[in-house]
């Protein structure tokens, strides 16, 4: 059989068209690949993610995340700039939370912007203000996302600035209480950062390496409500809770309040704990307007609402709705009436029901019980201070800029603490645990030191009362277990 020969020209080109073919067989996916990226990139650090296409990731204030953030964010940015043109030793602590929100949220887009404006307060307090020290602190701005979706992301994110020029020891916010926050906090506590959540108030979150809260527990509000009912002589009550499965503030925040409420002296429960599932939408809202009816028929003198915020004005309506119209209501509530913005709150006081919470911290505190609060420290939210002068458009009465200032203020003293040392992760945290007597925190919400477990010790816990304007004004002054507040 005669064997079939190429000519040399068609070879070379069959050869020259197979490594064309090859070229491009790798060439177009990468090209497409890096297009795609390109797309998805936000800013450094921060990436295009999920079905709202959410900026999310890390960054130190040159990406902003929201329109509304961008006063402050300008402001970490240029402290940030401050601290690395100084040349001076710095490391870094991130502020995280998820702030890109939708309705899915219990946060409000006024409850995180004060939480950042809060935060960025103790970062100057400590790099030149009244308590400044060394190192210097950078401040990174995280968010998750709404609802926390995209937390492995960002925590993925933060790990890697432990080792970048960012130098992250600390990572402080950390979110409300639920499944995903709890996920976020548990990933970055396994590589040995220091955590400091600002408003987690769920009981079950605890005992968590490194982590310490600087806001009371869902036992410690419900003790303090409880003891507030008693001395105004509330001896029957209803408890309304939300049953999502996912919801630790609310099933936390109702069990604490059953046990505490009832005992041998006559104070007790008239029903059943009445409760809605906020987890099936267009459900929660017909569970919760059918129950005026009930209580109308029970005739609690007070109702503990274990619920989010936002719940809580739909809880109001239908009261306000209620066929006896002629029985006055009293409302308690929990620390999640922080998180509502102005309207909610002026909506809700429209109700004609006296409401009152237990609030994480508010500016006139320190009047109530000077003993109990820092003074210079809580000065810097009263009218007039430096806060009001920085952000003349927010109101500060929500204590949600309090707690994060006091989160970020308590990573910051522990940074100085281990600064005799090598400044890491772990010795930062293990600082927490000395901040006793001397060593107490300087909080606006209340002098801030940790049991073993990570909770605050004693902790100042505002009862407050929602007026007929729509503001927060402080009731008195409780703490755990309901006791008077008091300096340890």
């Amino acid at each position: 059989m005669p064997r079939l020969e190429w000519p040399l020209h068609i070879v070379r080109r069959v050869v020259i068209g197979v490594i064309v073919l090859a070229v491009l067989a790798v060439a177009i996916p990468l090209t497409v690949n890096w297009f795609q990226e390109r797309r998805a990139r936000c800013g450094d650090g921060v990436v295009k993610m999920g079905d709202y296409h959410e900026c999310v990731g890390v960054t130190d204030g040159s990406y902003t995340f929201a329109d509304h953030l961008a006063p402050v964010e300008k402001k970490i940015k240029a402290e940030n700039e401050l601290v690395e043109k100084h040349g001076d030793k710095y490391v870094s602590v991130a502020y995280m939370t998820s702030f890109t929100l939708t309705e899915d949220d219990s946060n409000s887009e006024e409850s995180v912007r004060h939480e950042l404006e809060g935060a960025y307060l103790a970062q100057y307090r400590h790099n030149r203000g009244d308590l400044s020290s060394s190192p210097k602190i950078k401040l990174l701005v995280a968010n998750m996302g709404s609802s926390a979706a995209h937390w492995e992301h960002t925590v993925d994110e933060l790990i890697d600035r432990k080792t970048s020029d960012d130098k992250l020891v600390a990572v402080t916010g950390l979110g409300p209480s639920d499944t995903q926050n709890l996920d976020a906090l548990r990933r970055l506590s396994d590589h040995g950062l220091a955590l400091v959540a600002s408003t987690m108030t769920a009981t079950n979150i605890e005992g968590i390496k490194g982590l310490v809260r600087v806001s009371p527990t869902n036992v410690d509000e419900a003790y303090a409500a409880s003891a507030y009912l008693k001395k105004e002589r509330v001896r029957r009550a209803v408890v309304v809770q939300d049953d999502a499965r996912e919801n630790y503030y609310a099933k936390t925040l109702g069990d604490a309040f059953t046990k505490v409420f009832q005992d041998i002296e006559g104070h007790k429960l008239v029903a059943d704990r009445m409760t809605y599932d906020s987890s099936v939408r267009g459900a929660w809202e017909n569970e919760l307007r059918y129950m005026p009816g009930q209580l109308c028929d029970q005739k609690p003198e007070a109702v503990f609402f274990a619920g989010r915020g936002k719940h809580l004005t739909r809880f109001l309506d239908a009261i306000a709705n209620r066929p006896c119209q002629d029985r006055e209501f009293m409302v308690i509530t929990g620390d999640d009436t922080t998180n509502l913005t102005a309207d909610d709150l002026a909506h809700a006081a429209e109700s004609k029901v006296r409401v009152l919470y237990t609030g994480l911290a508010h500016p006139d505190m320190w009047q109530e019980d000077p003993d109990s609060v820092s003074r210079p420290s809580a000065r810097y939210f009263q009218p007039g201070g430096l806060m009001a002068k920085w952000f003349p458009d927010d109101q500060h009465q929500d204590g949600q800029a309090i707690m994060a200032h006091d989160a970020v203020l308590t990573a910051a003293q522990g940074i100085q603490m281990a600064a005799l040392g090598d400044v890491t992760g772990e010795s930062v945290a293990r600082m927490f645990h000395q901040m006793n007597s001397r060593q107490q925190v300087p909080g606006a919400s209340g002098f801030i030191s940790f049991q073993n477990n990570g909770n605050p010790r004693n902790k100042a816990i505002p009862i407050l009362h929602l007026n007929a304007k729509g503001r927060s004004e402080l009731v008195e002054v409780s703490a755990r277990r309901g006791e008077p507040a008091r300096k340890q």
